[in-house]
């Protein structure tokens, strides 16, 4: 892999590699674009095959950041950090400490937060050393657990998309087929069983599909029968690139939309929702819940407030179908288009007042 060539295609801001030799510690930190704010984006561990492929990952998540960021309307950029080892046994306080030091060595620049392999018990050690981290204990002020904001910014998203479809955003007697009926997907279920959505769920963990017939009444199927029930909308919320060509011409849905990350296994599976005439609200747009969430503990956490952005969603997702009808294009390259204009529009006004301020200092100087 050519770092710099790749981080040119892309326009990656920084790269910062970080070793503590007595913990074992081994993490990259990437950080993609800071035209909106300081970078925002999780810490993931993970026992990568190479060392290639931990950069990889940071450098795509990273840039994955600054779009969900962007459209979720927060003044924060895109950033992401890998920590190289086993989250199950290479951990300890030291490891997480010396992570610590790096962020704050950064001024800002980047903030983190959990993700895959690393837990608000991990954040909180990382807060012994940086203020520059969310996600930690609700004692510390924090969010606390990010699922059913999630999962709220999932439903108000969903209503958004009814709309589009359907001509009304509401989801009373429309039936709904949920993929993975986990932490987020089962707040998720609650709301739409109270707005009296008919549940049709799947999931390999089958204690979670009782819990949800039991709560919810929902019609339970085998996992690979999903895909083609007869439903109104349909809520991918368990493992990603499950759109794809073998799943498509089995879907009898006019929406999909659910919170699980990449849903869309290549973009000609995007291309192909369009063509057929469904309706996708695009994954990063739909599940930015818990990435507001957690942005408004750098305010001092206020639950009614967070909630009052996490609302905004339905407005994003209008906004993606608007950006469709606009420029004729799929609602995925639309969601990719609306953060695109922000950043530059904020870019845009940044070189101004630069512009601007260099004048002034300049008629002083004479």
């Amino acid at each position: 892999m050519e770092i710099f060539k790749y981080m040119k295609t892309y326009d990656y801001e920084q790269l910062v590699f970080c070793q503590d030799e007595v913990s074992g510690l081994k993490a990259i930190i990437a950080i993609h674009d800071t035209t909106l704010g300081p970078a925002l984006g999780g810490t993931r561990m993970w026992t990568y095959e190479s060392e290639e492929a931990a950069i990889e990952d940071a450098l795509r998540l990273a840039r994955g950041m600054t779009y969900k960021n962007a459209a979720a309307g927060l003044n924060l950029g895109g950033g992401k950090a890998v920590i190289i080892g086993d989250p199950r046994k290479d951990k300890n306080e030291q490891m997480f400490r010396a992570f610590g030091r790096y962020i704050q060595g950064l001024n800002g620049r980047y903030i983190t937060a959990e993700d895959v392999g690393t837990t608000v018990e991990d954040m909180d050690i990382i807060h012994e050393e940086t203020d520059y981290v969310t996600g930690i204990s609700p004692a510390f002020g924090s969010s606390g657990n990010p699922s059913p904001v999630t999962a709220y910014g999932c439903f108000v998203g969903m209503k958004a998309a009814a709309k589009e479809a359907f001509g009304t955003d509401s989801l009373e007697g429309r039936t709904v087929s949920v993929q993975g009926v986990g932490n987020v997907a089962y707040h998720l279920c609650r709301h739409l069983h109270e707005a009296g959505a008919k549940l049709i769920v799947t999931d390999i963990n089958k204690d979670a599909v009782k819990r949800a017939v039991d709560d919810f009444g929902a019609m339970a199927v085998n996992t690979d029968e999903i895909y083609g029930v007869d439903a109104d909308i349909f809520a991918p919320c368990a493992l990603g690139a499950v759109i794809n060509s073998q799943t498509i011409p089995q879907l009898k849905v006019k929406v999909v939309a659910g919170s699980a990350n990449n849903q869309l296994k290549e973009d000609k599976d995007g291309d192909e929702l369009h063509e057929r005439g469904i309706i996708y609200a695009p994954d990063y747009v739909i599940n930015a819940g818990g990435v507001i969430n957690v942005a408004d503990e750098l305010n001092g956490y206020n639950y009614e407030r967070a909630m009052k952005k996490v609302e905004l969603i339905y407005h994003n997702i209008e906004r993606t179908f608007s950006i469709s009808k606009r420029d004729h294009i799929p609602t995925y390259q639309a969601a990719d288009r609306m953060a695109e204009e922000r950043i530059q529009k904020m870019g845009k006004a940044r070189n101004k007042f630069l512009v601007d301020g260099h004048h002034i200092l300049s008629r002083r100087k004479h």
